[in-house]
């Protein structure tokens, strides 16, 4: 769930809504030519090992399953409700990135920094230390006042990704954090 100010605007978290887009993890429906946003596909574990879609249809198609939905709520900024439908995703399809990543979006808005810890661990056991889950995990740093985490961490993904506006925009988040030697506030 990081390049989280993409075109899936989610309200009140900067790695999403004001400098990443958090659920750029497109579905295996989605192709990168198709949305210049889209740099990683998290097919279904079947896909994965056979090169065919999975019988039980492609992930993201239904616009009302657990993680569209939590998208959406993600997005009204119900983080609670939010969590409760990207869990219900990650148990359906723990081999779905961008589920993890949307709750560790919402652990991260709840406060819940250890369980945000391991659902980020879970995306990187997915797609890897992608410049989306490092601007994530970044952020995640920042909200908690831990600034050389998070400096280190979103130095990893400007080096992965150097031109992606919402890595600099985290950056600039941390430097004016960092002055002030407080925590981010949450919206």
């Amino acid at each position: 769930m990081a390049t989280l100010v993409g075109p899936l605007l989610l309200g009140g978290c900067e790695t999403s809504s004001k400098v990443g887009d958090l659920f750029n993890f497109k579905a295996a429906d989605s192709t990168p030519a198709d949305d210049p946003q889209t740099t990683a596909s998290v097919p279904d574990s079947a896909e994965a090992a056979s090169g065919a879609p999975n019988a039980s249809g492609l992930l993201g198609s239904d616009p009302y399953d657990d993680l569209n939905t939590g998208k959406k709520l993600y997005r009204s900024a119900n983080y609670g409700l939010a969590e409760r439908h990207f869990r219900r995703a990650v148990e359906s399809r723990p081999k779905d990135a961008e589920a993890w990543v949307g709750l560790a979006a919402s652990y991260d808005q709840l406060r819940r920094f250890e369980l945000a810890d391991r659902a980020y661990a879970q995306a990187v056991g997915i797609v890897g230390n992608t410049p989306e889950v490092l601007n994530n995990q970044g952020y995640s740093y920042i909200l908690r006042g831990d600034y050389p985490r998070a400096r280190v961490t979103l130095l990893q993904a400007k080096a992965k990704d150097p031109n992606n506006p919402y890595i600099q925009s985290n950056l600039e988040l941390l430097e004016k954090a960092a002055r002030k030697r407080k925590g981010v506030q949450q919206k």
